[in-house]
């Protein structure tokens, strides 16, 4: 496979100079789709690597292919997973996948008890967000922090999610739920017990 040739890790400070690379095609990517996309300065994506909250895709030849940040809310309460973004000539390739999968890890390792979340118009983000076990929910129950949506003001769509008080939009929320998760566990383990003979 392709992507065996593709090391996807937790950022480090030595991955900081792809910051303007990752940077520069997210702008491009935003201004191809016309829609969807925040812009990300390279400042901010360094903060993000320096603070150990990025994940990235590189070649074994250290080309940059591929990078996507978490970011703690309302005293850590959610998480939301941002900034997803692959090198042109390796998309279509599933490596979106490895790097959601990882930043997905990397979530729960730092911030177990926190709601995962994110906000996307992209079809395929959405396939992969269900696979890992995220749902579809309303604009109302993931964060309200106002530091998250003021992210969303170099998106073009911004003027129409502040017009519907930041209820709604052309984005779809999903959400992961660690402690829904618990419970499920729990009810069908008491389910298990329930229907067990003993001799």
């Amino acid at each position: 496979m392709e992507t065996d040739r593709i090391i996807v890790r937790t950022a480090t400070a030595a991955d900081l100079k792809y910051a303007m690379e990752i940077s520069a095609e997210t702008a491009s990517s935003a201004k191809a789709r016309g829609t969807g996309i925040g812009t990300r300065t390279p400042q901010s994506i360094c903060n993000k690597i320096l603070d150990g909250n990025a994940v990235i895709a590189l070649t074994q030849t250290g080309e940059w292919v591929g990078y996507i940040y978490l970011e703690a809310y309302a005293e850590e309460e959610f998480i939301s997973h941002c900034g997803l973004i692959v090198s042109p000539s390796w998309r279509r390739r599933g490596i979106a996948t490895l790097m959601k999968r990882q930043i997905f890890e990397l979530s729960k390792l730092k911030y177990p008890k926190a709601k995962i979340f994110g906000i996307t118009t992209s079809l395929a983000t959405m396939k992969i967000n269900s696979k890992l076990g995220l749902y579809p929910v309303s604009f109302s129950e993931i964060t309200r922090d106002r530091s998250f949506w003021n992210k969303c003001q170099n998106c073009i769509n911004y003027p129409d999610l502040e017009k519907k008080e930041f209820k709604n939009c052309y984005c779809t929320a999903m959400l992961f739920d660690p402690s829904a998760v618990q419970n499920l566990i729990i009810e069908k383990t008491r389910g298990s017990y329930s229907n067990s003979t003993i001799h």
